[in-house]
């Protein structure tokens, strides 16, 4: 029997959420990760560790061979990471919004970066910018979630 699927329901969505190194170091986790939790997402999957090469490859390989590839590596291995995955409607656009601009100084106040970013090298947060990037990014630091 085939039942009705609620508009909800087509539109829930994972997303891949990282508090990097500078994140993590200034003591900033549970202020961020409340923002994802008062827009009603909830928190799947939450892991703390150090990076290693596997895996910052792996999700920057679009940014192999630019400018800035070997000073992002270098940050993201310099401390401890806390990964995530949030789970609703619309997830990764919702948290795209909250994350604002990349360049802080470009971000919203009351967007993460807009209030905790301090430079764009050392990005407080990462997270996926499209529904492909989560479902390629997620399984790098949470294989076989389902």
């Amino acid at each position: 029997m085939d039942r009705e699927v609620s508009q909800s329901e087509e539109m829930t969505e994972r997303t891949f959420f990282m508090l990097k190194p500078d994140a993590v170091r200034r003591g900033l986790v549970e202020h961020i990760l409340q923002r994802l939790d008062d827009a009603s997402l909830r928190m799947v999957a939450k892991q703390q560790l150090v990076v290693n090469k596997a895996q910052s490859g792996a999700l920057y390989t679009e940014h192999e061979g630019k400018p800035f590839y070997d000073s992002l590596l270098t940050y993201i291995h310099s401390g401890p990471v806390l990964v995530t995955v949030w789970e609703g409607s619309g997830a990764v656009a919702l948290v795209r919004k909250l994350i604002g601009a990349t360049n802080p100084t470009d971000a919203a106040p009351g967007t993460i970066r807009g209030d905790f970013g301090l430079a764009i090298d050392e990005d407080v947060v990462h997270g996926s910018d499209s529904v492909q990037s989560a479902e390629r990014e997620i399984p790098i630091f949470f294989p076989g979630l389902d």
